[in-house]
């Protein structure tokens, strides 16, 4: 697969002696499904369950990819060019998170209540085109933190073939690169609401203002971005190798004229770097 740009150039890491019997193992459960609706946002996970369900299953295959103000219009555009390039056929359909006050009100279960709106959709596409199961792109790294989601997916009766063969974001990322999937490197991106605390409401125009202050970030050549919410304060984190480069720009004229634009009065560079979940640290220790 040549025809899309590849992801910023990262540094692969040696392939798990284990990872011929994972993908045999997650190809054999995908055919056992007869057919599937792939949740599909575009990532590296999501991306390698869509390849391999073509790959087994063919036109009994498609993806669907939920639209709302929660998922940023550039990443909405990237699925659809990659479904293209895996000649999978792809549903983009709005979902109704907003209409539920329990996400709005953004508890720390909110991503149950986001993944809930999201399975319904996929499920209602799949069963309009006459597809058995609905899959997400879940693997074994998700249990390791609070993910509301993968009990949505389990009332919803989502199957996750990495997580359910043993995949890890290793295996993910070496199965990925190893088919040419050009975004194996890509690096983990949530949903925009995870950019803002717990309690605050979730709303458009916040969202927008994160997503504009990232999109900076990247423009910039930064990879691995967060713009965190904090009312008129928005932290910024980066890989930690580039915290200290990022310190020397915060009066950059074209990041401080992002982060007025989307309507914040300053920032702040948080030290440690990204740091996956952060804003879960309120909730203290987690099984």
């Amino acid at each position: 697969m040549t025809d899309m740009p590849a992801e910023p150039a990262a540094e692969p890491a040696a392939e798990p002696a284990d990872l011929d019997e994972r993908l045999d193992a997650a190809r054999a459960l995908i055919a056992s499904l007869d057919s599937v609706a792939v949740a599909f946002s575009g990532g590296v996970d999501s991306t390698l369950v869509l390849a391999l369900a073509a790959e087994v299953l063919g036109p009994r295959a498609v993806g669907v990819t939920g639209l709302s103000p929660s998922v940023a219009p550039a990443e909405a555009a990237r699925a659809e060019a990659l479904a293209a390039e895996l000649g999978v056929r792809l549903v983009c359909a709005a979902t109704a998170e907003f209409d539920n006050p329990d996400y709005v009100a953004n508890p720390p279960d909110r991503c149950f209540h986001c993944k809930t709106e999201l399975y319904s959709v996929c499920r209602r596409v799949a069963d309009a085109l006459g597809m058995t199961h609905v899959l997400s792109g879940a693997n074994a790294d998700d249990l390791g933190d609070g993910r509301p989601g993968l009990n949505a997916a389990r009332d919803a009766g989502v199957r996750a073939p990495l997580l359910e063969c043993g995949f890890t974001k290793t295996h993910v990322r070496a199965a990925a690169r190893r088919l040419g999937l050009p975004n194996w490197a890509k690096p983990a991106l949530a949903c925009l609401a995870s950019r803002l605390p717990y309690g605050t409401r979730v709303t458009p125009d916040r969202l927008a203002a994160v997503d504009r202050v990232e999109s900076q970030l990247r423009s910039m050549g930064f990879r691995e971005v967060r713009a965190r919410h904090h009312g008129d304060e928005v932290r910024l984190e980066v890989e930690s190798a580039r915290v200290e480069e990022l310190m020397r720009l915060q009066s950059d004229p074209s990041l401080l004229a992002a982060v007025r634009s989307a309507g914040f009065a300053s920032l702040a560079v948080e030290p440690g770097g990204y740091r996956q979940g952060r804003l879960n640290d309120v909730l203290g220790p987690r099984a």
